[in-house]
């Protein structure tokens, strides 16, 4: 697969997202991150990477999922596991459709931060297309390079009203579009990137006065678990 990866003269590798938006006609919730690993994108999968979007061994996106669903995967790369999954977002008109097409990295990492010349999916195509969707949840927070931060791009060149509703416990906004209203909510990254800023965070600190044993993974478990459930008509 090495063919797909182009070395510009400039020394930035091309990578691009290797999966297809998994969406439903009557999809609800959709999923919006940015790109998975690039061993994805060259199909040099690790033992326990699903070849399936959020599907790498390190990200904590479906072990969360499991968890609050008893969806009993394994993590181990086989039709069976791919079947599983797709079910499971089919099933609770859930989809993913992550916000980046492709980028340029001088290294090939993980990080969303290297990426450069930054090509965007059209997330209004898909909001326009599959009309049933009425919750985006960013598998980040608005910081550089993550989904939230491009969408506001998005958005604004659209110049469309983004309004926060809430910013404690749960991150939403609400805007409208083709007279439909439509919320996000931004979650904490599932990369364990992110367990710094957890442990910086009231909420989590709070949870740890109370038991030693509360974990990062908890924290993220509680969030997700809320905004799966998060009902916009509160708004």
């Amino acid at each position: 697969m090495l063919n797909k990866l182009i070395l510009k003269g400039d020394l930035l590798f091309y990578y691009e997202h290797p999966y297809k938006p998994i969406l439903f006609e009557d999809t609800k919730r959709v999923i919006v991150g940015t790109l998975p690993p690039p061993r994805f994108f060259l199909k040099n999968l690790k033992e326990e990477d699903v070849d399936f979007p959020y599907g790498s061994k390190d990200n904590l996106l479906w072990k969360i999922l499991d968890k609050l669903f008893f969806l009993n995967l394994n993590y181990k790369n086989s039709t069976t596991e791919i079947d599983k999954r797709l079910n499971f977002l089919k099933t609770n008109k859930i989809g993913i459709c992550d916000i980046v097409q492709s980028c340029k990295k001088e290294v090939l990492d993980s990080s969303d931060n290297s990426m450069k010349d930054v090509i965007l999916r059209d997330i209004f195509y898909y909001l326009k297309e599959y009309k049933n969707i009425d919750t985006i949840l960013f598998t980040g927070k608005n910081s550089k390079n993550s989904p939230e931060y491009f969408f506001r791009q998005i958005i604004k060149k659209k110049n469309i009203k983004y309004e926060k509703l809430e910013n404690d416990f749960l991150r939403v906004h609400k805007f409208v579009f083709e007279n439909r209203t439509i919320f996000t909510i931004s979650l904490i990254s599932p990369s364990n990137a992110a367990n710094r800023s957890i442990g910086s965070n009231h909420l989590y600190k709070k949870e740890r006065e109370k038991s030693i044993n509360f974990t990062n993974f908890d924290f993220r478990l509680n969030e997700y678990k809320k905004a799966l459930e998060f009902e916009n008509l509160k708004f």
